[in-house]
């Protein structure tokens, strides 16, 4: 029980992240910012690409709360990505209330990561074909600068799933490892009770 107990409050350590997964997980951060600083631009009152009609729907208190919380939360989302590749992704950060320090089940991440990758890169996948819709509430030019910033978003679902493998693989594997390692001869042999040898004629 007691040993039980030492693997849940010091979980084997993992080997570190490759290197292209760390990148990975960087370069997530930033696909959503284009996109994020074009919202804000509206929240603060610029067209932003539309035209004078276009932009009477974005220019309302509900509209600008929405994207305003849009931006934030996709960059939040952006961010936990990092989550795959850093030590607080696999154990909570002491400042935690409660379940601080705790270790991070593997699925616990695995689970919700693989399946935005998956919502994401069907999301996006049409992105692609911005410019073969029409866009009559755009400018020209706004319309090839919204499509240019929205690009990266379509790499995403992609990387995040590439950087979730990664991390299962490496969570997963520690804990096989650990879970086959034979135990050491003494201690298979410690709670045994030990034999006494009696020889013949000098019993008790």
């Amino acid at each position: 029980m007691e040993r039980m107990r030492s693997q849940e409050e010091h979980p084997t350590a993992t080997s570190p992240p490759p290197r292209w997964a760390v990148r990975a997980a960087q370069l997530i951060t930033l696909l959503a910012l284009p996109t994020g600083l074009w919202r804000l631009a509206m929240v603060c009152g610029f067209p932003s690409g539309y035209t004078a009609a276009g932009f009477v729907p974005f220019d309302t208190p509900g509209a600008k709360l929405w994207m305003l919380m849009l931006s934030v939360v996709s960059e939040l989302l952006a961010l936990l990505s990092l989550g795959l590749v850093r030590p607080w992704g696999e154990t909570l950060p002491r400042w935690i209330p409660v379940i601080g320090g705790r270790p991070v089940r593997p699925l616990a991440a695995v689970v919700p990561a693989a399946a935005g990758a998956l919502a994401l890169t069907a999301l996006w996948a049409a992105m692609p074909l911005w410019w073969t819709y029409p866009h009559p509430d755009m400018t020209p030019v706004g319309r090839l600068l919204v499509g240019v910033i929205y690009q990266p978003l379509v790499l995403w679902g992609p990387l995040l799933g590439a950087v979730t493998v990664s991390y299962y693989r490496r969570t997963h594997g520690s804990r096989t490892a650990h879970t086959n390692t034979p135990c050491p001869a003494n201690a298979a042999t410690a709670s045994e009770p030990m034999a006494t040898v009696v020889a013949p004629g000098h019993g008790p």
